[in-house]
């Protein structure tokens, strides 16, 4: 397994359990949410949550934390998305 060294990344952490809990940390925006997914910013990206029944048992973006129980089906990691042109619309970004 190959390391990566990535910009403003702390301790990232994620834990698993059962596949009916997560928890983890550096946690900085929640995009979406409903029961059947979550989409948020982590210090390694954007994370992907998605199963059943899912619910946000604690957030505290002071310290980055997040707890989602339900049943768990995939989490999946994409590229850091520029949180500079969040909040804007699509003609905004694209004209600018």
């Amino acid at each position: 397994m190959v390391e990566r060294d990535m910009p403003n990344a702390e301790n990232h952490e994620l834990r698993l359990v059962n596949r009916e809990s997560v928890t983890l940390n550096t946690v900085r925006h929640v995009e979406t949410f409903d029961d059947e997914e979550i989409v948020l910013d982590t210090d390694m990206g954007s994370l992907t949550i998605r199963g059943e029944e899912l619910h946000m048992k604690q957030l505290n973006l002071d310290d980055g934390t997040l707890n989602v129980e339900g049943v768990i089906n995939s989490l999946t990691y994409s590229a850091r998305r520029n949180v500079k042109g969040r909040g804007k619309g699509f003609i905004d970004r694209l004209l600018r």
